[in-house]
């Protein structure tokens, strides 16, 4: 009995080892998975491989769940902006869209992102057409942090 002992000990040894190399070498995390650095990170390096026309299926897939998202119904467009964590801004426990790369996708084709962007899709998406015939028909607003 005595043999067997450090040859059991060994094998389960090399067992747990080579079940460590498996995890490491093919297990990948979520993004919704990882810590607010680990995400950020993650999310800074996927807005470089982002591509202007994919669809908003394909980007939810490639980055996960945004950090906040908004939509409007305007002028018979869909448009939707969703934000993703790239930037640490304030130590304080809750991520902010100022601390976000924000994603514009119009009729569900992702059209630009950045905050100059942004800025120019507020100012002419959320306006009302000039003749005052209003043509919104709702925004919806989620935020997670």
């Amino acid at each position: 009995m005595k043999g067997k002992a450090p040859v059991i000990i060994g094998s389960i040894f090399v067992a747990y080892l080579l079940f460590v190399a498996v995890v490491i070498l093919f297990y990948e995390p979520k993004p919704e998975e990882m810590s607010w650095e680990d995400r950020q990170a993650y999310n800074l390096s996927k807005v470089t491989e982002l591509q202007l026309g994919q669809t908003l299926e394909q980007t939810i897939e490639t980055l996960g769940s945004a950090d906040f998202s908004e939509a409007v119904q305007t002028h018979g467009q869909s448009l939707q902006v969703l934000f993703y964590r790239t930037q640490h801004v304030k130590s304080d426990g809750k991520t902010t869209k100022d601390e976000c790369t924000p994603l514009l996708f119009k009729d569900g084709r992702l059209q630009a992102w950045g905050e100059d962007t942004y800025q120019q899709y507020l100012q002419q998406h959320i306006q009302p057409p000039a003749d005052n015939t209003q043509t919104d028909t709702g925004i919806a607003k989620r935020a997670h942090t």
